[in-house]
């Protein structure tokens, strides 16, 4: 029986198979919009923002992938030739004579050689690690539409080969042009039914549309940081998150984004440590929450450590926690934005963490371990450690220190923080004292007139008493006159120098290892004024003034200013580990397998160096409380003080 086989060779049926796509993409766009478009308004978001994707995507998001070289190539081979193996094939149904089906079909051939290049590389890479043990990424799913996307490469090439020696291929082979033309459209018909609510092809769609509509579009201008808190507005009803339509829609179309790589859950300290809490996971919760609750397809990744992802399953009222997100899950986050570094979508995960937290103290109260009691304190004596605020100079007996409220006007303030109040970081305060008279810097202090600058209590979800410790700090601060705001802790640079001026609070702050540096420069400080006996040392970067504010280049340059030997940690820099003291984790204290500083601490004995170099006040006392056998913890202050010749 003859098979008129005209019909179903004609190269326009490959056209198809980008149609599909193309009307799958479409639908799935459609499809994830509606839930999107559940959370709140977003003002200012245009759509001529989508014109911004592809410098946003081949600059920005791929210098975050290029950091996993493997990872950067498999995705560029697989997404590469995918995009152009399908043009080739869309120009090859509609082209005619032999020249120009044989150019498509090179184009298609090469292009499919490299996409199955990238394929088997991912799934490879997906597949080599079994979950629960080494694995971060993501199965299920994410497996089999590889598996889909690999029979697409092989039909493709096929189709490319037949079309490159189409003048010695005898008819006899329509017939495999016809069916290997039917697997390519069935399976790209398949790719894009199970793409529609998981998978690679919703985070193509929705990563996309998350570049063109970021929640902080600062990141992609010069100098990529954006970490300032936004002021809670309390005309706007609920107070923080409780379900996912109190989420602005592009912090939704965000989490759909989540290509799953467990990137954040590698970075992550409080995982690390055995906490209850994986990014990635907490991301996908916030996804089934947008949904509904509803599950298409099952999570397949590594869970909260010790929680039983069977409790997971349970939305109440629409609510995200409890049910969807352990309770202790945003309590064990430190704040240290490492998951926001490494993600390579840019997806915002602290912000989404403080925004919950915020739901959790104002609207319901809800706070772990001794938070409840500290907010209170805070309130009561206008900073964490509960002390008087005229004691907050009780350790400068012997040294010369100016008050504003006697001078007026100087140069400098010289903000002196919660670390005034621990005898541990009061030796740092003396030693930078110390080195800012000995060069001559005409600096004076609020006193008792200093409050706390908030960051615990904001971080704690608290915006109430943050906002009025804010406010009242600028009242005080717009009585007086100076230039500079100089800070040894981190969390109050970053506080003040970041998130005042949505109050009002415009001022020049550095931390002080910048204006260290800078009084080095202008020749305050002098080398040959410091020991240069060398001393082996390794420097651990505070969250708050590296990952937050950039700033991983002068401590070192300190450092070697005073002729210290710098070895530097696995995971130094942007990339630094956490001590385990941001986001209030000392007061909510949740419980896991190991101590988050206790690990860091660890990183530091690896170096072989004798002493671990800090720049913040929560760092020290941390890192000074660790068990087992640790180095001597010093500021840098403290460092440069000692060595200071008399």
């Amino acid at each position: 029986m003859n098979i008129d086989t005209s019909v179903l060779s004609n190269p326009l049926l490959l056209a198809l198979a980008p149609g599909v796509l193309i009307l799958s993409l479409c639908i799935i766009t459609g499809l994830r919009a509606r839930l999107w478009r559940r959370g709140r308004k977003q003002p200012g978001l245009r759509f001529c923002n989508l014109l911004l994707v592809p410098k946003r995507y081949l600059v920005d998001l791929h210098n975050i992938v290029a950091r996993d070289t493997l990872s950067a190539h498999m995705h560029a081979a697989s997404a590469a030739g995918f995009c152009l193996a399908l043009f080739s094939l869309l120009v090859y149904s509609v082209v005619s004579g032999i020249d120009g089906e044989k150019l498509a079909g090179w184009v298609t051939l090469v292009s499919s050689i490299i996409m199955l290049g990238g394929i088997i590389a991912v799934y490879g890479r997906r597949y080599a690690h079994p979950v629960g043990t080494s694995g971060q990424l993501s199965k299920g799913i994410w497996l089999q539409q590889i598996f889909l996307l690999f029979i697409v490469a092989v039909c493709m090439f096929v189709i490319g080969l037949l079309a490159v020696f189409d003048s010695w291929i005898t008819s006899e082979f329509i017939l495999l042009r016809v069916l290997v033309t039917g697997i390519l459209i069935t399976t790209v018909c398949v790719l894009g039914v199970t793409a529609m609510y998981g998978g690679l092809l919703k985070h193509v769609v929705a990563g996309v549309f998350h570049l063109a509509f970021h929640p902080r579009p600062e990141r992609f201008r010069e100098g990529g940081i954006s970490s300032a808190l936004q002021p809670l507005d309390f005309e706007q009803g609920r107070l923080g998150i409780e379900k996912a339509e109190d989420f602005k829609w592009n912090m939704l179309l965000g989490f759909d984004a989540c290509v799953q790589c467990g990137r954040c859950e590698v970075a992550c300290p409080a995982f690390a440590a055995g906490m209850p809490l994986n990014p990635k996971k907490m991301i996908q919760d916030f996804v089934v929450g947008m949904q509904g609750g509803k599950i298409c397809f099952p999570y397949a990744g590594r869970p909260h450590p010790g929680v039983d992802p069977k409790t997971q399953q349970h939305m109440k009222s629409g609510t995200i926690l409890p049910g969807l997100v352990p309770g202790e899950t945003i309590w064990s986050c430190t704040t240290c934005r490492a998951c926001v570094q490494e993600c390579p979508m840019m997806i915002e995960h602290v912000d989404a963490v403080i925004d919950m937290r915020r739901f959790q103290t104002l609207e319901l109260g809800n706070l772990p371990s001794i938070a409840p009691a500290t907010l209170q304190i805070i309130r009561e004596t206008d900073n964490a450690a509960g002390r008087c605020l005229s004691e907050r100079l009780d350790w400068t007996a012997g040294l010369e220190l100016n008050k504003f409220s006697t001078v007026k006007t100087m140069d400098v303030l010289l903000w002196l923080g919660n670390g005034a109040f621990v005898q541990r970081n009061q030796r740092t305060l003396r030693a930078l004292v110390t080195l800012l008279n000995r060069a001559n810097v005409r600096f004076a202090v609020l006193a008792d007139e200093e409050l706390d600058s908030g960051d615990l209590a904001r971080r704690l979800g608290d915006e109430v008493t943050f906002q009025n410790l804010a406010r009242r700090n600028i009242e005080i601060l717009s009585k007086y006159r100076f230039d500079t705001i100089v800070t040894a802790d981190p969390h109050d640079f970053h506080s003040l120098k970041n998130e005042y001026p949505a109050f009002g609070g415009h001022y020049t702050v550095k931390h002080h290892t910048t204006f260290l540096c800078q009084l080095i420069d202008r020749g305050k400080l002098a080398k040959s004024a410091f020991n240069q006996s060398p001393a082996s040392v390794t420097y651990h970067d505070p969250c708050y003034l590296g990952r937050y504010n950039g700033e991983v280049v002068m401590p070192r340059r300190l450092l070697r200013f005073a002729g210290m030997e710098l070895i530097e940690m696995k995971r130094a820099g942007l990339n630094s580990r956490c001590c385990g003291g941001g986001g209030g984790s000392q007061y909510t204290d949740i419980p896991g397998e190991r101590r988050i500083a206790d690990i860091r601490m660890e990183d530091a004995r690896d170096t072989g160096a004798s002493t671990l170099v800090v720049a913040c006040p929560n760092c020290a006392v941390m890192l000074e409380g660790t068990t087992g056998k640790r180095l001597a913890v010093k500021d840098i202050a403290e460092i440069l003080a000692e060595r200071l010749e008399s």
